[in-house]
């Protein structure tokens, strides 16, 4: 039989949990604070499309600032430290190996932390760079740069000292994203955040390029890497079908680099064209993901109500369809009518909200509990909070999907004005307005029970110290019990 996570057995997994709490309290708790940041400046950016007197005295919340701040906020804030959190842990785990320099990604952590602050602020004042996805000022790139490789440093330390040899299929994805994000990010930052900027539509190539790497295949690599780790732990039965899972990797990565470049893009028409079948070769490794997780979990019999189980499966399948979307809005004849619409911001927001953001919230349930050594304060609200998210994400990206299509119809009939065309989206984002405070509710539910049990942990660390500090010298009590004989 070939090795799979199922039959991992871990070894000292007591050791393994105890060196990345810390770590993973840092990275969570962290993640929680800027995705409720994100969301609200999302909330913001999205009543102000059909309120447009919403806070307009304050220029510093004017949509072409709060929109791009809200976007880098859940993805650089929320997405990527809280994906390198479960990165760390499946890798720990899969290695039976303690994490290696454990107190680098809490430095890392807290670095990160300030990169997006700086970063987020930058865009509010309008030090926007103008590139989608790479809107952060020099500085705040540098800072996350540097804490990524710190981060890197730790979990290639582990994956390199590990005591179980064996290579499983989590292992490709997740370390081909420990590598792939420092390639994208200081590509793009060194050709589009400097003094020396390329001349002409090579701009928008580069950020197209980067967009598209970092927004659907990095998160598409760590996420599907946590969800072909935790599908098997939880529903006790093996990663069906090793090699789906190779081939789905290698062709994700070589037909997902190659996608991104709008249709209409005013460049050499070969680009596009390329792009464009890219795109739809992305089907392969969507429908053979899809084929290994019904394989993995059909006949589980694990029941699924609200807790882990539920947020992975549904983000997978959040994950086939936002890929679909993807490809359709790829396709020269579908691209005609939904680009420049609604319809590709929905894609990208069932991306990260609906396929990665599920995913970590069920590994970090089912993580918490074991790095902590008990269970969570409010269980309850975990599985309040997938109904939550999963009824926000349906209620925000459905309608503007809908809005996209009949948005784009619109703007393809001449008899329609530009304005009216626009205005068929208005019931549309008011429902959208609706999913996305629904998803503001789960994440603070989310935060709440990340800090409820930060706060426990670390009032039953002062009492220990506390009974340590008051406890007799060993000295002392061996002398007292000495005279008591005498």
């Amino acid at each position: 039989m070939n090795p799979n996570e199922n039959t991992f057995v871990a070894c000292g997994s007591s050791k393994i949990d105890a060196s990345l709490r810390v770590p993973l309290l840092a990275l969570f708790g962290g993640a929680a604070v800027w995705l409720i940041v994100g969301l609200v400046l999302g909330l913001i950016a999205g009543i102000k499309f059909h309120a447009p007197e919403f806070l307009s005295t304050i220029p510093m919340l004017t949509y072409g600032r709060v929109a791009p701040a809200a976007n880098d906020a859940v993805l650089y804030g929320f997405c990527i430290p809280a994906g390198l959190g479960v990165m760390l842990w499946v890798l720990a785990r899969l290695s039976q190996m303690p994490l290696v320099l454990p107190m680098v990604p809490v430095v890392a952590a807290n670095l990160w932390n300030i990169g997006v602050l700086i970063g987020t602020g930058g865009i509010l004042i309008g030090e926007s760079t103008g590139h989608p996805w790479l809107e952060y000022p020099r500085a705040a790139a540098v800072i996350l740069f540097a804490a990524f490789l710190l981060i890197a440093v730790s979990a290639a330390g582990t994956f390199g000292w590990r005591r179980e040899r064996a290579l499983y299929p989590s292992h490709w994805f997740l370390f081909a994203a420990l590598l792939w994000f420092p390639w994208i990010y200081s590509t793009a930052s060194l050709l589009l955040n400097t003094v020396w900027l390329p001349r002409g539509v090579v701009q928008p190539v580069i950020g197209w390029w980067f967009a598209n790497n970092l927004v659907f295949v990095w998160l598409a690599l760590v996420g599907i890497g946590t969800a072909f780790y935790f599908l098997p732990k939880i529903s006790g039965k093996p990663l069906a079908g090793s090699g789906y899972a190779l081939f789905a990797f290698l062709t994700l990565v070589f037909f997902g680099a190659w996608c991104g470049i709008p249709a209409s893009a005013p460049v050499p028409a070969w680009l596009p064209t390329a792009s464009a079948f890219a795109a739809l070769l992305t089907i392969i490794p969507i429908l053979a993901i899809a084929i290994i997780t019904i394989k993995t979990v059909f006949g589980s019999g694990v029941s699924c109500q609200g807790g882990p189980f539920c947020f992975i499966k549904f983000g997978v399948v959040c994950f086939v369809l936002s890929g679909l979307m993807y490809v359709a809005s790829a396709c020269p004849q579908s691209s005609r009518v939904l680009e420049f619409t609604w319809f590709g911001f929905a894609q990208t927001q069932l991306q990260l909200l609906g396929f990665f953001a599920l995913i970590i919230f069920g590994a970090a349930y089912e993580i918490l509990p074991k790095i902590m050594g008990g269970a969570l304060p409010f269980p309850k609200l975990a599985k309040l909070h997938f109904f939550l998210t999963a009824g926000g994400v349906l209620l925000f990206v459905i309608p503007l999907a809908i809005a996209g299509v009949e948005q784009g119809k619109a703007l393809m009939n001449p008899a329609i004005a530009f304005a009216d065309a626009n205005g068929v989206t208005l019931k549309f984002l008011r429902i959208s307005t609706t999913g996305q405070l629904l998803i503001l509710l789960g994440a603070l539910l989310f935060a709440l029970n990340i800090f409820v049990m930060t706060m426990k942990w670390q009032l039953a660390l002062v009492k220990s110290l506390i009974a340590a500090v008051k406890a007799p010298l060993p000295e002392a009590t061996a002398q007292r019990d000495q005279e008591v004989k005498v």
